[in-house]
């Protein structure tokens, strides 16, 4: 199994390559059709986590193509302010491990530069190439999925709920301290809180037809205004409560406190020895609870005068199984190859991951979400805790974002 996936993988990469060098004949698969790199050095930024896999990645390229490759360890929260700094000035790296959500500021600066996948786009999870869309033009090669879903403790909750009512009920038969716990706090979790808020019929943006975000709210509207009530009834109900912050949620759910928490994979390994099931959202407001989904990768420079180069490093060294698994173990997110994620998925609770991940929504990547960000958690939170109007306060917000983003 292992090898068949591997083969098919060498054979991908093989006909991509010979596409975008524009070659009257396809080379055997066997044969080496890598651009001559003698002399040349690419220079990759990557964090901890990412450094072996991509050193490893990176010897097959420097055999193949006879250029050096320099992985430069940096801290991952240092990664974008450095490249948005020094790519202007013809300094920084030809290749830089990112997120996709990076992408409207890093397009916005001309840092970065578009890159040719070729047919290897369709050996991807559709989310993940659309994640890096930008104007029809692809800006990353994306290795890992990230989201959030239901998770479950199965001794208390055998079944998965249809609805969010189901899973309350459910919660409250368990006879836990919580029914279900979302993490809250005073500053709020709209990242959190999302899918929910999607089930009311009240995206944040809207969305062009191929997936891609226009600067256009979403928000409002009878779906907000009805998202806003619900969370200010379950915050009466005590369902929800800014007293339960990430920490407190994740302590009461190790200790079996209740059946269900909102997060992501990496709570897991608070979670010792609990049987788990990974769940979708259940929905709120009778629409599909679509969570945000992050989509990591790398960027090209704009700057690289090794584009091809990098290019080639991308598409034939670092999206194939070996080294899209290889991240997979490092960070334990769903691989963006569909064919490494299928092997990732032998595991139930990254198969759970990457179903509910499936049907996600990328997490915008427009410059405007700053201004969304700074006012939406601290108005869920102000709703929740009954210190604001729900409708009043939606509104008010809305109008505050648009006075923002003009």
């Amino acid at each position: 199994m292992r090898r068949s996936i591997l083969t098919a993988a060498a054979l991908t990469a093989t006909l991509a390559l010979a596409a975008c060098s524009g070659g009257a004949e396809e080379p055997a698969a066997e044969e080496s059709a890598a651009p001559n790199g003698e002399g040349a050095t690419l220079t990759v930024w990557v964090d901890e986590t990412r450094q072996a896999a991509v050193e490893d990645a990176a010897a097959g390229f420097e055999e193949s193509t006879g250029a050096e490759v320099e992985v430069v360890l940096k801290n991952f929260e240092d990664i974008r302010p450095d490249f948005l700094a020094q790519v202007p000035t013809g300094k920084g790296p030809d290749i830089t491990v990112g997120a996709h959500d990076w992408l409207g500021e890093l397009t916005t600066n001309g840092v970065v530069a578009p890159i040719e996948l070729g047919d290897t786009a369709d050996a991807f999870e559709p989310v993940s190439v659309s994640a890096f869309t930008q104007d029809g033009q692809v800006y990353g090669l994306p290795y890992a999925v990230e989201n959030i879903a239901l998770i479950r403790n199965t001794e208390l909750a055998p079944e998965a709920p249809a609805t969010w009512d189901d899973a309350i009920a459910a919660g409250k038969d368990a006879g836990t301290k919580y029914p279900l716990l979302i993490q809250t706090s005073t500053e709020g979790d709209p990242y959190t809180f999302y899918p929910l808020q999607t089930s009311f019929g009240a995206p944040v943006f809207e969305q062009n037809e191929d997936g891609s975000y226009k600067p256009e709210l979403a928000l409002g509207g009878d779906g907000g205004t009805k998202f806003a009530e619900w969370l200010a009834e379950q915050g009466e109900a005590g369902v929800l409560s800014t007293d339960v912050t990430y920490d407190i949620a994740l302590a009461a759910f190790a200790k079996g406190e209740s059946p269900y928490i909102v997060g992501g994979p990496w709570m897991l390994e608070s979670f010792g020895d609990l049987d788990l099931a990974i769940d979708p959202i259940p929905s709120a407001g009778g629409e599909p609870a679509q969570p945000f989904v992050g989509v990591a990768g790398f960027y090209v420079s704009a700057q690289s005068e090794n584009a091809l180069l990098a290019n080639d490093f991308l598409v034939n060294h670092m999206a194939t199984p070996e080294a899209q698994l290889a991240l997979y173990e490092a960070g334990d997110r769903p691989p963006a190859l569909i064919e490494a994620a299928d092997t990732a998925s032998e595991d139930p609770i990254t198969a759970g991951f990457r179903e509910v991940g499936a049907d996600a929504v990328p997490m915008p990547s427009l410059p405007e979400m700053g201004a969304v960000w700074a006012y939406w958690g601290v108005t869920e939170a102000a709703i929740i805790s009954g210190k604001s109007d729900p409708a009043e306060g939606w509104d008010k917000m809305v109008a505050d974002i648009q006075g923002e983003i003009g």
